[in-house]
């Protein structure tokens, strides 16, 4: 594990931190590839990526408060300053809102440029779930797969009374102490993120007859992957038996995807009739 990178001036520089620049740097680069492949003026990505990190982080900040409001309210200050507690649905939503008001201030296109995003958010999800991984924080449940990995230094690191903690079940003879090995889902994600990437390039010349498309199939796929993930994740919300939180809102991005998506192919199929009709 390497939580801790170097340190300048007493300032850490944690490798979660480091991965987390170079997924919001992998996806900005990515999206200014697909401006300027479609037709637009690459720059704007740059400035579109740090409106999403701004909104991102305030986002996932926020929602992890609310998530976890009873330490909030027990040390306020604690909660908030902290550089942990950072959630991923809710950075997307924090950053999504950022960058839609932001194209509405540039009186931008919004969804074609929903659709030159949608790889770069792949890409840097991707490379964000890497970072995880390297401090040992979202990892799964135990198992005794050949690819398991223990996180003895992890952020928390995988001792039984950890995972008890996360609503694991184990037998009363592990002691909490003991260091267990556990799903890697960091990798799973990462590794799904990047087969959704895949994904969306062998689909973009079949979904470039109507803006949108592209980006409602990326939030379709990343609802399914993070639906996946869940079931092995080491998780203490699961409010609702054996649903997440991540899960419904993923239930709701899949659910929201592919209802757009069926409503766009319906319009581009009855476009050429009413032309014929006028």
């Amino acid at each position: 594990m390497f939580p801790i990178l170097f340190e300048i001036g007493g300032f850490q520089v944690t490798s979660f931190g480091l991965m987390m620049a170079l997924a919001f740097l992998a996806a900005s680069w990515v999206t200014a590839r697909e401006l300027k492949r479609a037709g637009h003026n690459p720059e704007h990505a740059w400035d579109l990526a740090g409106w999403a990190a701004i909104g991102g982080i305030l986002g996932a900040k926020i929602y992890y408060l609310i998530l976890n409001f009873s330490e909030t309210a027990a040390d306020p200050w604690t909660a908030l300053l902290s550089r942990s507690g950072l959630v991923w649905y809710g950075g997307f939503i924090g950053g999504a809102v950022a960058v839609l008001f932001r194209l509405r201030q540039m009186k931008l296109p919004v969804w074609p440029y929903g659709d030159t995003i949608a790889p770069g958010l792949a890409v840097g999800y991707a490379i964000g779930r890497l970072g995880c991984f390297m401090v040992g924080d979202d990892y799964g449940a135990p198992t005794d797969a050949p690819w398991a990995v223990a996180f003895p230094k992890g952020a928390p690191p995988s001792t039984a009374g950890n995972l008890r903690a996360f609503g694991v079940d184990l037998p009363a003879s592990v002691p909490d102490t003991q260091v267990l090995a556990v799903h890697p889902t960091q990798l799973y994600e990462a590794g799904m993120s990047f087969l959704i990437l895949f994904v969306l390039f062998k689909l973009r010349p079949r979904l470039a007859d109507t803006p949108g498309k592209l980006f409602f199939a990326w939030l379709a796929m990343a609802g399914v992957e993070r639906f996946i993930v869940e079931i092995f994740r080491a998780k203490d919300d699961r409010f609702f038996g054996a649903i997440s939180v991540a899960q419904l809102i993923s239930i709701g991005l899949v659910a929201t995807g592919l209802a757009v998506l069926y409503a766009l192919n319906k319009r581009g199929e009855q476009a050429p009739r009413r032309v014929a009709r006028a």
